[in-house]
């Protein structure tokens, strides 16, 4: 993974900027799909300050996060404190970090960009982490919104696109996956039309086969 943003900035520095770097609300495709996830455990990849995780906790589940930032980490321990809930944000690269086996039911990725030999691999331990039934839900932008000056990476090895996603996720239930335009405005980092994929997959379940 990145230490450092696409401006250059390394992430500690962006999350010390005084307030939240992507705001403080969820991001709406979350925010769409969070009715039909278990309410059970959940690991939310590249969690930032927090904004993500800490209401999915409000929403009843157990969360865990993890991302590259100590700083975000703890902000995202003071946010779900201010909001009456509690994280547990771990510091870690997604490269190397184990994510275990059949460890939770649902996995959530929002923009959380890595370059695309990382993202196989990350994948990979997606898909072996999450037990049957669970589902992997991941908005990123896409090549399309380079250059838009919108936010979000500027290099087409950190973007992703939905056939690349559809091939990692083979086999999978996908409840969602869509590439799409629209609107976003979280924080000062992310605000304006924007190009993105969003997905929602279901690992199957054999056990219901048998």
């Amino acid at each position: 993974m990145s230490h450092t943003t696409s401006s250059g900035q390394t992430w500690d520095d962006r999350y010390s900027e005084e307030g939240f770097a992507f705001g403080e609300d969820p991001n709406d495709f979350l925010v769409e799909v969070e009715p039909v996830l278990a309410k059970g455990d959940t690991l939310m990849l590249g969690d930032g300050d927090g904004r993500n995780g800490v209401w999915v906790a409000q929403q009843g589940h157990r969360v865990v996060s993890v991302d590259l930032s100590a700083v975000g980490a703890s902000k995202a321990k003071q946010l779900a404190a201010q909001r009456g809930t509690t994280i547990n944000a771990h510091v870690g690269d997604l490269d190397t970090f184990a994510l275990g086996a059949e460890a939770w039911d649902n996995i959530v990725s929002i923009f959380c960009h890595v370059p695309s030999d990382v993202r196989r691999r990350l994948h990979d331990k997606v898909k072996a982490a999450l037990r049957p039934g669970g589902r992997f839900v991941l908005e990123s932008y896409n090549a399309a919104n380079i250059g838009r000056g919108v936010g979000g990476p500027q290099s087409t090895d950190l973007t992703v696109e939905l056939d690349e996603i559809e091939a990692d996720f083979a086999g999978w239930t996908l409840e969602v996956h869509r590439a799409i335009d629209r609107n976003i405005v979280e924080g000062k980092y992310h605000d304006g039309h924007s190009s993105t994929v969003q997905f929602v997959a279901v690992k199957p379940d054999e056990s219901r086969n048998s």
